[in-house]
Protein backbone atom coordinates (compact mmCIF):
# COMPACT_ATOMS: atom_id res chain seq x y z
CA UNK A 1 0.00 0.00 0.00
CA UNK A 2 1.29 3.46 -0.81
CA UNK A 3 0.83 6.62 1.96
CA UNK A 4 0.57 9.77 2.03
CA UNK A 5 2.77 12.55 3.32
CA UNK A 6 0.35 14.39 6.08
CA UNK A 7 2.36 17.28 8.15
CA UNK A 8 2.26 20.49 9.30
CA UNK A 9 3.80 22.70 6.49
CA UNK A 10 4.48 26.70 5.57
CA UNK A 11 4.51 28.19 2.52
CA UNK A 12 8.53 28.23 2.29
CA UNK A 13 8.26 24.49 2.34
CA UNK A 14 8.77 22.66 -1.21
CA UNK A 15 6.52 20.25 -2.25
CA UNK A 16 5.84 16.91 -1.72
CA UNK A 17 9.05 15.31 -1.68
CA UNK A 18 12.66 15.91 0.48
CA UNK A 19 13.76 19.40 0.29
CA UNK A 20 15.93 20.22 -2.70
CA UNK A 21 19.45 19.37 -3.34
CA UNK A 22 21.73 21.99 -4.02
CA UNK A 23 23.35 21.83 -7.66
CA UNK A 24 20.35 21.84 -9.99
CA UNK A 25 22.04 21.76 -13.18
CA UNK A 26 24.07 18.76 -13.41
CA UNK A 27 20.42 16.82 -13.04
CA UNK A 28 18.89 19.21 -15.51
CA UNK A 29 21.10 18.75 -18.18
CA UNK A 30 21.69 14.81 -17.33
CA UNK A 31 17.92 15.16 -18.31
CA UNK A 32 18.00 17.26 -21.22
CA UNK A 33 20.94 14.86 -22.63
CA UNK A 34 18.26 11.66 -21.79
CA UNK A 35 15.84 13.82 -23.63
CA UNK A 36 17.52 14.40 -26.78
CA UNK A 37 18.80 10.67 -26.41
CA UNK A 38 15.08 9.27 -26.42
CA UNK A 39 13.73 11.57 -29.44
CA UNK A 40 17.18 11.25 -31.71
CA UNK A 41 16.72 7.65 -31.67
CA UNK A 42 15.33 5.83 -34.61
CA UNK A 43 14.28 8.77 -36.00
CA UNK A 44 16.05 8.33 -39.22
CA UNK A 45 13.90 5.15 -39.69
CA UNK A 46 10.97 7.06 -40.94
CA UNK A 47 10.45 8.50 -44.40
CA UNK A 48 9.69 12.30 -44.46
CA UNK A 49 6.22 13.23 -44.74
CA UNK A 50 4.34 16.09 -46.16
CA UNK A 51 4.84 18.48 -43.68
CA UNK A 52 8.31 17.55 -43.29
CA UNK A 53 8.51 17.70 -46.75
CA UNK A 54 6.97 21.56 -46.67
CA UNK A 55 9.90 22.45 -44.06
CA UNK A 56 12.96 20.58 -46.07
CA UNK A 57 11.79 21.82 -49.61
CA UNK A 58 11.08 25.70 -48.24
CA UNK A 59 14.64 25.28 -46.34
CA UNK A 60 16.89 24.36 -49.48
CA UNK A 61 15.40 27.50 -51.82
CA UNK A 62 17.51 29.73 -51.73
CA UNK A 63 16.79 32.84 -49.68
CA UNK A 64 15.16 35.14 -51.72
CA UNK A 65 12.77 32.46 -53.20
CA UNK A 66 12.21 31.55 -49.42
CA UNK A 67 11.00 35.12 -48.46
CA UNK A 68 9.44 35.74 -51.89
CA UNK A 69 7.21 32.25 -50.85
CA UNK A 70 6.82 33.22 -47.14
CA UNK A 71 5.24 36.56 -48.66
CA UNK A 72 2.29 34.19 -49.97
CA UNK A 73 2.41 31.49 -47.78
CA UNK A 74 3.65 29.47 -44.56
CA UNK A 75 4.74 33.02 -42.85
CA UNK A 76 3.83 31.70 -40.14
CA UNK A 77 6.59 28.97 -40.16
CA UNK A 78 9.07 31.11 -41.62
CA UNK A 79 11.56 31.30 -39.04
CA UNK A 80 11.46 27.64 -38.83
CA UNK A 81 12.43 27.49 -42.26
CA UNK A 82 15.13 30.08 -42.31
CA UNK A 83 17.17 28.26 -39.30
CA UNK A 84 16.38 24.83 -41.06
CA UNK A 85 17.92 26.36 -44.22
CA UNK A 86 21.69 27.36 -42.70
CA UNK A 87 21.09 23.82 -40.69
CA UNK A 88 20.84 22.02 -43.52
CA UNK A 89 23.42 23.86 -45.47
CA UNK A 90 26.04 22.55 -42.69
CA UNK A 91 24.50 19.21 -41.86
CA UNK A 92 22.91 18.28 -45.29
CA UNK A 93 18.81 17.28 -45.45
CA UNK A 94 19.04 13.48 -44.34
CA UNK A 95 15.96 12.65 -41.91
CA UNK A 96 18.43 12.20 -38.98
CA UNK A 97 20.02 15.47 -39.85
CA UNK A 98 16.87 17.94 -40.15
CA UNK A 99 15.01 16.22 -37.20
CA UNK A 100 17.96 17.03 -35.06
CA UNK A 101 17.14 20.09 -33.96
CA UNK A 102 13.78 19.17 -32.67
CA UNK A 103 15.10 16.03 -30.42
CA UNK A 104 18.00 18.87 -29.22
CA UNK A 105 14.75 20.78 -28.28
CA UNK A 106 13.29 18.41 -26.48
CA UNK A 107 16.55 18.13 -24.55
CA UNK A 108 16.53 21.73 -24.10
CA UNK A 109 12.84 21.54 -22.66
CA UNK A 110 13.21 18.85 -20.33
CA UNK A 111 15.82 20.61 -18.72
CA UNK A 112 13.68 23.38 -18.76
CA UNK A 113 10.77 22.11 -16.84
CA UNK A 114 13.20 20.39 -14.08
CA UNK A 115 14.45 23.81 -12.93
CA UNK A 116 11.06 25.65 -13.50
CA UNK A 117 9.18 22.61 -11.51
CA UNK A 118 12.46 22.44 -8.85
CA UNK A 119 12.07 26.02 -8.05
CA UNK A 120 8.47 25.83 -7.41
CA UNK A 121 8.28 22.67 -5.35
CA UNK A 122 11.34 20.27 -5.18
CA UNK A 123 13.72 17.61 -6.86
CA UNK A 124 10.87 14.89 -6.62
CA UNK A 125 8.29 16.89 -8.82
CA UNK A 126 11.29 18.20 -11.24
CA UNK A 127 12.54 14.65 -11.83
CA UNK A 128 9.22 13.11 -12.02
CA UNK A 129 7.73 15.62 -14.30
CA UNK A 130 11.04 15.91 -16.87
CA UNK A 131 11.37 12.45 -17.17
CA UNK A 132 7.29 12.14 -18.12
CA UNK A 133 7.87 14.78 -20.46
CA UNK A 134 10.51 12.76 -21.96
CA UNK A 135 8.65 9.74 -22.76
CA UNK A 136 5.34 11.39 -23.39
CA UNK A 137 4.04 10.07 -26.98
CA UNK A 138 3.68 13.43 -28.16
CA UNK A 139 6.95 14.79 -27.41
CA UNK A 140 8.62 11.65 -29.11
CA UNK A 141 6.90 12.33 -31.80
CA UNK A 142 7.60 16.30 -32.67
CA UNK A 143 10.72 15.60 -31.28
CA UNK A 144 11.51 13.50 -34.44
CA UNK A 145 9.81 15.26 -37.02
CA UNK A 146 11.19 18.49 -39.07
CA UNK A 147 8.69 21.01 -37.61
CA UNK A 148 8.84 23.71 -35.75
CA UNK A 149 6.31 22.82 -32.23
CA UNK A 150 9.22 20.81 -30.41
CA UNK A 151 11.62 24.62 -30.82
CA UNK A 152 8.48 26.15 -29.68
CA UNK A 153 7.74 24.15 -26.87
CA UNK A 154 11.66 24.66 -25.27
CA UNK A 155 10.85 28.64 -26.25
CA UNK A 156 7.35 27.82 -24.21
CA UNK A 157 9.34 26.40 -21.19
CA UNK A 158 12.41 28.38 -20.68
CA UNK A 159 9.71 31.77 -20.75
CA UNK A 160 8.00 30.72 -17.88
CA UNK A 161 11.28 29.60 -15.95
CA UNK A 162 12.42 33.17 -17.01
CA UNK A 163 9.33 34.62 -15.73
CA UNK A 164 9.34 33.00 -12.64
CA UNK A 165 12.99 34.04 -12.10
CA UNK A 166 11.71 37.55 -12.37
CA UNK A 167 8.79 37.70 -10.02
CA UNK A 168 10.60 35.53 -7.80
CA UNK A 169 13.73 38.10 -7.53
CA UNK A 170 13.81 40.06 -4.33
CA UNK A 171 17.10 42.31 -4.09
CA UNK A 172 17.32 42.69 -8.41
CA UNK A 173 17.97 46.25 -9.05
CA UNK A 174 16.61 48.37 -11.38
CA UNK A 175 18.66 48.21 -13.95
CA UNK A 176 18.89 44.32 -13.91
CA UNK A 177 15.24 44.28 -13.71
CA UNK A 178 14.89 46.26 -17.11
CA UNK A 179 17.28 43.52 -18.63
CA UNK A 180 15.39 40.82 -17.49
CA UNK A 181 12.09 41.76 -18.90
CA UNK A 182 13.41 42.91 -22.30
CA UNK A 183 15.01 39.28 -21.95
CA UNK A 184 11.66 38.46 -21.45
CA UNK A 185 9.69 40.48 -24.41
CA UNK A 186 12.06 39.31 -26.67
CA UNK A 187 11.57 35.45 -26.02
CA UNK A 188 8.53 35.43 -25.94
CA UNK A 189 8.12 37.11 -29.71
CA UNK A 190 10.51 34.26 -30.49
CA UNK A 191 7.72 32.03 -29.33
CA UNK A 192 4.91 33.55 -31.88
CA UNK A 193 7.47 33.53 -34.20
CA UNK A 194 8.60 30.47 -33.71
CA UNK A 195 4.78 28.91 -34.01
CA UNK A 196 2.00 31.50 -33.75
CA UNK A 197 -0.07 30.05 -31.22
CA UNK A 198 2.51 30.52 -28.84
CA UNK A 199 0.48 33.49 -27.94
CA UNK A 200 -1.95 31.55 -26.40
CA UNK A 201 0.13 31.09 -23.53
CA UNK A 202 -0.07 34.78 -22.17
CA UNK A 203 -3.18 34.68 -19.87
CA UNK A 204 -1.34 31.58 -19.08
CA UNK A 205 1.95 33.12 -18.07
CA UNK A 206 -0.71 36.32 -16.54
CA UNK A 207 -1.50 34.20 -13.66
CA UNK A 208 1.54 32.74 -13.26
CA UNK A 209 2.68 36.58 -12.10
CA UNK A 210 -0.52 36.69 -10.16
CA UNK A 211 -0.10 33.52 -8.20
CA UNK A 212 4.08 34.17 -8.00
CA UNK A 213 4.14 37.70 -7.14
CA UNK A 214 3.60 38.57 -3.08
CA UNK A 215 -0.28 39.98 -2.69
CA UNK A 216 -0.01 43.99 -2.48
CA UNK A 217 2.47 46.64 -3.76
CA UNK A 218 4.97 44.03 -4.92
CA UNK A 219 2.37 42.14 -7.08
CA UNK A 220 1.32 45.46 -8.60
CA UNK A 221 4.11 46.38 -9.80
CA UNK A 222 4.97 42.79 -11.20
CA UNK A 223 2.29 42.69 -12.90
CA UNK A 224 2.77 46.02 -14.57
CA UNK A 225 5.88 45.71 -15.59
CA UNK A 226 4.46 42.18 -17.19
CA UNK A 227 2.09 43.99 -18.79
CA UNK A 228 4.42 46.32 -20.66
CA UNK A 229 7.06 43.57 -21.19
CA UNK A 230 3.82 41.79 -22.99
CA UNK A 231 2.81 44.29 -24.54
CA UNK A 232 6.83 44.60 -26.29
CA UNK A 233 7.06 41.15 -26.83
CA UNK A 234 3.88 41.48 -28.59
CA UNK A 235 4.64 44.32 -30.65
CA UNK A 236 7.82 42.73 -31.90
CA UNK A 237 6.00 39.52 -32.70
CA UNK A 238 2.99 41.66 -34.78
CA UNK A 239 4.10 41.41 -38.39
CA UNK A 240 3.81 37.53 -38.04
CA UNK A 241 0.61 37.96 -36.07
CA UNK A 242 -0.96 39.93 -38.90
CA UNK A 243 0.51 37.52 -41.79
CA UNK A 244 -0.94 34.66 -40.09
CA UNK A 245 -4.48 36.05 -40.36
CA UNK A 246 -3.92 36.96 -44.12
CA UNK A 247 -2.79 33.32 -44.61
CA UNK A 248 -5.43 31.92 -42.74
CA UNK A 249 -7.11 29.86 -45.37
CA UNK A 250 -3.78 28.13 -45.71
CA UNK A 251 -5.61 26.19 -42.81
CA UNK A 252 -8.56 25.99 -44.21
CA UNK A 253 -8.26 22.05 -44.80
CA UNK A 254 -8.98 21.23 -41.07
CA UNK A 255 -12.71 21.95 -40.81
CA UNK A 256 -12.77 19.29 -43.52
CA UNK A 257 -11.55 16.67 -41.54
CA UNK A 258 -13.87 14.34 -38.75
CA UNK A 259 -14.48 16.51 -36.04
CA UNK A 260 -12.38 14.55 -32.56
CA UNK A 261 -14.34 14.03 -29.96
CA UNK A 262 -13.15 14.87 -26.25
CA UNK A 263 -12.18 11.39 -25.63
CA UNK A 264 -10.04 11.28 -28.87
CA UNK A 265 -8.07 14.66 -27.95
CA UNK A 266 -7.98 12.78 -24.22
CA UNK A 267 -6.09 10.66 -25.69
CA UNK A 268 -4.47 11.74 -29.05
CA UNK A 269 -3.73 14.99 -27.64
CA UNK A 270 -0.60 14.28 -25.30
CA UNK A 271 -0.75 10.48 -24.46
CA UNK A 272 -0.76 8.49 -27.56
CA UNK A 273 -2.58 5.46 -26.91
CA UNK A 274 -5.38 4.54 -24.43
CA UNK A 275 -3.79 2.23 -21.70
CA UNK A 276 -1.24 5.22 -20.73
CA UNK A 277 -4.11 8.49 -21.10
CA UNK A 278 -5.78 6.41 -18.78
CA UNK A 279 -2.97 6.31 -15.93
CA UNK A 280 -2.14 9.53 -16.85
CA UNK A 281 -5.44 11.18 -16.21
CA UNK A 282 -5.64 9.51 -13.34
CA UNK A 283 -2.47 10.47 -11.87
CA UNK A 284 -3.48 14.44 -13.14
CA UNK A 285 -7.51 13.78 -11.18
CA UNK A 286 -5.11 12.39 -8.30
CA UNK A 287 -2.96 15.72 -8.40
CA UNK A 288 -5.89 17.85 -8.02
CA UNK A 289 -7.79 15.99 -5.54
CA UNK A 290 -4.82 15.35 -3.12
CA UNK A 291 -3.44 18.92 -3.81
CA UNK A 292 -6.55 21.25 -3.16
CA UNK A 293 -8.83 18.77 -0.97
CA UNK A 294 -6.18 18.17 1.51
CA UNK A 295 -4.63 21.62 1.09
CA UNK A 296 -2.52 22.36 4.08
CA UNK A 297 -2.38 18.91 5.63
CA UNK A 298 0.42 18.02 3.17
CA UNK A 299 4.25 18.95 3.21
CA UNK A 300 4.49 21.51 0.49
CA UNK A 301 0.99 21.57 -0.41
CA UNK A 302 0.42 25.62 -0.66
CA UNK A 303 3.73 25.85 -3.32
CA UNK A 304 2.81 22.31 -4.91
CA UNK A 305 -1.02 24.12 -5.53
CA UNK A 306 0.40 26.93 -7.31
CA UNK A 307 2.62 24.61 -9.60
CA UNK A 308 -0.41 22.93 -10.65
CA UNK A 309 -2.55 25.81 -11.18
CA UNK A 310 -0.26 26.90 -13.44
CA UNK A 311 0.36 23.30 -15.46
CA UNK A 312 -3.83 23.32 -15.68
CA UNK A 313 -4.27 26.65 -17.13
CA UNK A 314 -1.39 25.80 -19.41
CA UNK A 315 -2.72 22.49 -20.65
CA UNK A 316 -6.85 23.78 -20.67
CA UNK A 317 -6.78 27.66 -21.76
CA UNK A 318 -4.67 26.60 -25.26
CA UNK A 319 -7.25 23.80 -26.07
CA UNK A 320 -10.41 25.39 -25.13
CA UNK A 321 -9.32 28.68 -27.08
CA UNK A 322 -8.65 26.46 -30.33
CA UNK A 323 -11.89 24.46 -30.01
CA UNK A 324 -14.26 27.67 -29.41
CA UNK A 325 -12.77 28.99 -32.33
CA UNK A 326 -12.64 26.10 -34.29
CA UNK A 327 -16.63 26.31 -33.81
CA UNK A 328 -17.82 29.76 -34.40
CA UNK A 329 -14.48 31.73 -36.30
CA UNK A 330 -12.38 28.81 -38.31
CA UNK A 331 -11.06 26.00 -38.29
CA UNK A 332 -7.95 26.31 -35.93
CA UNK A 333 -7.69 23.36 -34.01
CA UNK A 334 -4.91 20.13 -34.35
CA UNK A 335 -3.90 17.71 -32.34
CA UNK A 336 -0.29 18.91 -33.19
CA UNK A 337 -0.84 22.40 -32.67
CA UNK A 338 -1.29 21.46 -28.81
CA UNK A 339 2.06 19.91 -28.20
CA UNK A 340 4.01 23.10 -26.80
CA UNK A 341 0.90 22.44 -23.77
CA UNK A 342 3.07 19.07 -23.02
CA UNK A 343 4.92 20.15 -20.38
CA UNK A 344 2.43 21.27 -18.76
CA UNK A 345 0.56 17.68 -19.04
CA UNK A 346 3.52 16.14 -17.75
CA UNK A 347 4.12 18.47 -14.91
CA UNK A 348 0.76 17.65 -13.46
CA UNK A 349 1.34 13.88 -13.96
CA UNK A 350 4.63 14.43 -12.30
CA UNK A 351 2.80 15.96 -9.21
CA UNK A 352 0.13 12.92 -9.00
CA UNK A 353 3.13 10.68 -8.52
CA UNK A 354 5.04 12.69 -6.27
CA UNK A 355 2.75 12.90 -3.69
CA UNK A 356 3.25 8.97 -3.35
CA UNK A 357 4.91 7.42 -0.88
CA UNK A 358 7.11 5.48 -0.60
CA UNK A 359 9.89 5.90 -2.66
CA UNK A 360 9.53 2.34 -5.07
CA UNK A 361 5.52 3.12 -5.45
CA UNK A 362 6.84 6.60 -7.89
CA UNK A 363 9.81 4.53 -9.35
CA UNK A 364 6.58 1.55 -10.05
CA UNK A 365 4.64 4.32 -11.60
CA UNK A 366 7.16 5.51 -13.72
CA UNK A 367 8.10 2.30 -15.02
CA UNK A 368 4.57 1.50 -15.87
CA UNK A 369 4.53 4.78 -17.77
CA UNK A 370 7.33 4.07 -19.79
CA UNK A 371 6.56 0.88 -20.27
CA UNK A 372 3.08 2.34 -21.76
CA UNK A 373 4.58 4.15 -23.93
CA UNK A 374 6.87 1.76 -25.81
CA UNK A 375 4.28 0.30 -28.07
CA UNK A 376 3.70 3.70 -29.35
CA UNK A 377 7.44 5.02 -29.43
CA UNK A 378 8.41 1.50 -31.69
CA UNK A 379 5.45 2.48 -34.29
CA UNK A 380 6.84 5.88 -34.57
CA UNK A 381 10.03 4.90 -34.98
CA UNK A 382 9.23 2.03 -38.04
CA UNK A 383 9.51 2.32 -41.36
CA UNK A 384 6.07 4.05 -41.73
CA UNK A 385 5.52 6.16 -38.67
CA UNK A 386 4.80 9.41 -39.95
CA UNK A 387 0.90 10.62 -41.00
CA UNK A 388 -0.64 7.12 -41.05
CA UNK A 389 2.51 5.54 -43.24
CA UNK A 390 4.27 7.82 -45.52
CA UNK A 391 6.55 5.47 -47.81
CA UNK A 392 8.29 8.14 -49.86
CA UNK A 393 12.01 6.74 -49.21
CA UNK A 394 11.17 3.28 -49.79
CA UNK A 395 9.23 4.14 -52.87
CA UNK A 396 12.23 6.02 -54.21
CA UNK A 397 14.58 3.10 -53.66
CA UNK A 398 12.34 0.98 -55.55
CA UNK A 399 12.74 3.50 -58.69
CA UNK A 400 16.33 3.68 -57.76
CA UNK A 401 17.10 0.04 -58.02
CA UNK A 402 14.99 -0.05 -61.39
CA UNK A 403 15.03 3.02 -63.64
CA UNK A 404 17.83 4.02 -65.98
CA UNK A 405 19.10 7.48 -67.05
CA UNK A 406 16.45 8.67 -69.81
CA UNK A 407 13.39 6.81 -68.09
CA UNK A 408 10.80 8.93 -67.66
CA UNK A 409 8.63 9.52 -64.06
CA UNK A 410 4.80 10.38 -63.94
CA UNK A 411 3.14 11.16 -60.58
CA UNK A 412 -0.21 11.19 -59.35
CA UNK A 413 -1.76 14.73 -59.00
CA UNK A 414 -5.20 13.88 -58.00
CA UNK A 415 -4.40 13.91 -54.67
CA UNK A 416 -4.29 17.16 -51.87
CA UNK A 417 -0.12 18.46 -52.20
CA UNK A 418 0.84 16.86 -48.54
CA UNK A 419 0.38 13.41 -49.95
CA UNK A 420 1.70 13.69 -53.49
CA UNK A 421 4.12 10.77 -54.19
CA UNK A 422 5.71 13.72 -56.18
CA UNK A 423 7.56 15.04 -53.15
CA UNK A 424 9.46 11.85 -52.89
CA UNK A 425 11.61 13.29 -55.89
CA UNK A 426 12.77 16.50 -54.04
CA UNK A 427 13.03 14.76 -50.70
CA UNK A 428 15.23 11.89 -51.95
CA UNK A 429 16.24 13.41 -55.89
CA UNK A 430 19.40 11.06 -55.93
CA UNK A 431 17.34 8.29 -56.56
CA UNK A 432 15.71 10.24 -59.32
CA UNK A 433 18.95 10.84 -61.08
CA UNK A 434 18.49 11.11 -65.00
CA UNK A 435 15.00 10.91 -64.96
CA UNK A 436 12.52 13.23 -67.33
CA UNK A 437 10.24 14.82 -65.05
CA UNK A 438 7.61 14.90 -67.96
CA UNK A 439 4.81 16.76 -66.50
CA UNK A 440 6.52 19.46 -64.61
CA UNK A 441 5.82 22.96 -65.83
CA UNK A 442 7.62 25.06 -63.16
CA UNK A 443 9.56 23.61 -60.34
CA UNK A 444 8.66 25.07 -56.53
CA UNK A 445 12.01 26.83 -55.89
CA UNK A 446 10.61 29.46 -59.31
CA UNK A 447 7.56 30.16 -57.59
CA UNK A 448 5.85 31.71 -55.05
CA UNK A 449 4.23 28.89 -53.49
CA UNK A 450 5.23 25.76 -51.40
CA UNK A 451 4.69 23.14 -53.75
CA UNK A 452 5.76 22.43 -58.80
CA UNK A 453 3.78 23.68 -60.96
CA UNK A 454 2.50 20.76 -63.29
CA UNK A 455 0.76 20.33 -66.28
CA UNK A 456 -1.87 17.22 -67.27
CA UNK A 457 -0.07 14.09 -68.93
CA UNK A 458 -2.49 14.08 -71.78
CA UNK A 459 -1.38 17.87 -72.49
CA UNK A 460 1.97 16.63 -72.80
CA UNK A 461 2.54 13.63 -74.71
CA UNK A 462 4.61 14.51 -77.15
CA UNK A 463 7.17 14.66 -74.10
CA UNK A 464 7.59 11.23 -74.36
CA UNK A 465 8.72 10.98 -78.07
CA UNK A 466 11.87 8.77 -78.24
CA UNK A 467 11.07 7.38 -74.27
CA UNK A 468 11.38 3.68 -74.15
CA UNK A 469 10.24 3.43 -70.32
CA UNK A 470 7.72 5.20 -67.94
CA UNK A 471 7.27 5.09 -64.16
CA UNK A 472 4.55 5.84 -62.77
CA UNK A 473 4.40 6.44 -59.10
CA UNK A 474 0.24 6.49 -57.66
CA UNK A 475 -1.34 7.19 -54.45
CA UNK A 476 -2.98 3.87 -53.56
CA UNK A 477 -6.65 4.74 -53.40
CA UNK A 478 -6.77 8.16 -55.24
CA UNK A 479 -8.84 8.88 -57.15
CA UNK A 480 -6.46 8.61 -59.97
CA UNK A 481 -5.49 5.32 -59.05
CA UNK A 482 -9.25 4.16 -59.56
CA UNK A 483 -9.66 5.55 -62.61
CA UNK A 484 -5.89 5.03 -63.96
CA UNK A 485 -6.34 8.22 -66.50
CA UNK A 486 -2.67 8.53 -66.33
CA UNK A 487 -2.26 4.73 -67.25
CA UNK A 488 -4.56 4.98 -70.07
CA UNK A 489 -3.02 7.91 -71.34
CA UNK A 490 0.09 6.23 -71.59
CA UNK A 491 -1.26 2.72 -73.22
CA UNK A 492 -2.46 5.03 -76.14
CA UNK A 493 0.91 6.25 -76.62
CA UNK A 494 2.22 2.83 -76.86
CA UNK A 495 2.98 1.64 -73.23
CA UNK A 496 2.29 -1.69 -71.90
CA UNK A 497 2.08 -2.46 -68.21
CA UNK A 498 5.50 -4.40 -67.20
CA UNK A 499 5.41 -4.51 -63.98
CA UNK A 500 3.94 -2.69 -60.30
CA UNK A 501 4.90 -2.99 -56.84
CA UNK A 502 2.92 -1.34 -53.97
CA UNK A 503 4.90 -0.28 -51.35
CA UNK A 504 2.70 0.61 -48.21
CA UNK A 505 0.57 3.74 -49.68
CA UNK A 506 2.33 3.88 -53.17
CA UNK A 507 2.05 2.03 -56.07
CA UNK A 508 5.08 1.88 -58.53
CA UNK A 509 3.90 1.26 -62.07
CA UNK A 510 6.92 0.53 -64.84
CA UNK A 511 5.65 0.61 -68.58
CA UNK A 512 7.61 0.06 -71.81
CA UNK A 513 6.62 1.09 -75.12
Amino acid sequence: MTSLSVLPTTEARPGPELAPARGPLLPAALLGLLGILVSAFGSWQPSYWGDEAASVMSAERSLPSLFRMLGNVDAVHGTYYLILHFWIEAFGASEFSTRLPSAIAIGVAAAGIYLLARRLTGTTVATVSALVFVVLPRVTYMGAEARSTAMATAIAVWLTVLLVRIVRSEATGRLARVGLWSGYAALLAAGIYMFLYVVLLVPVLALTVFLLSRPGAHRRRVLRDWAIASSAGLLLALPVMLAGVNQREQIAFIGRRPEKSVLDAAVQQWFGNVPLAIVAWVLIGAAIAITYLLRGRLAGAPATRKLLAIALAWMLFPSAVLLFGTHFVTPMYSLRYLSICTPAAAIAVGIGVAWLKPRWAQISIVVLIVSLMLPTYQAQRGDYGKNGGSDWRQAADIVRAGAQPGDAIVFDESVRPSRKPRLAIHLYPSAFLGMRDVTLDRAYDTTGSLWDVTTPLASVGDRLTGTTTVWVLQYKGSKEFTSGSDIRTLQQLGFTVTGSTTVNRTIIIELTR
